[in-house]
């Protein structure tokens, strides 16, 4: 198929990188920015990220999350959230993290700021109200510092 449009099937090719232009991770996540990622105010982080914000981040507790951050890239917002097998089964699990996902939309979470939630076991059970009050909490305890 060319670049113009196929006679045969009406379609464009529309994939690949402009000529001189570049393709990156970054730049994907800066695409993303523009607009909210369903619906989110967050990118995910990614495994390197997460591995640092664990080891550099502070680390709070409040009801059945722990909430760790640490400074990210200016103007953006990145979210992981994890679960892990204390928590229950895969069905338990994606539970959770589906959970604190929806919790941490609502939540004012900083640009520039990289997040890591864990999920504790009563993350399932609780309340979605009780879930979005720890997810605020343990923000507005990083907000003060």
């Amino acid at each position: 198929m060319s670049d113009a449009v196929s006679a045969s099937t009406g379609s464009v090719r529309v994939c690949g990188i402009a000529p001189g232009g570049r393709s990156s991770a970054a730049d994907a996540v800066r695409a993303v920015t523009g607009s909210r990622r369903n619906g989110r105010p967050f990118v995910s982080l990614r495994n390197l990220d997460i591995r640092r914000v664990r080891r550099t981040g502070s680390r709070r507790r409040v009801g059945g999350i722990v909430l760790i951050d640490a400074p990210g890239e200016p103007g953006l917002s990145r979210v992981a959230v994890t679960a892990g097998k204390e928590v229950g089964g895969a069905v338990e699990r994606n539970r959770a993290k589906r959970r604190l996902r929806e919790a941490v939309a609502l939540a004012p979470i900083r640009s520039g700021r990289d997040y890591v939630l864990i999920a504790a076991p009563g993350v399932v059970e609780a309340p979605f109200e009780e879930l979005t009050t720890w997810v605020r909490l343990a923000v507005d305890v990083e907000d003060d510092r």
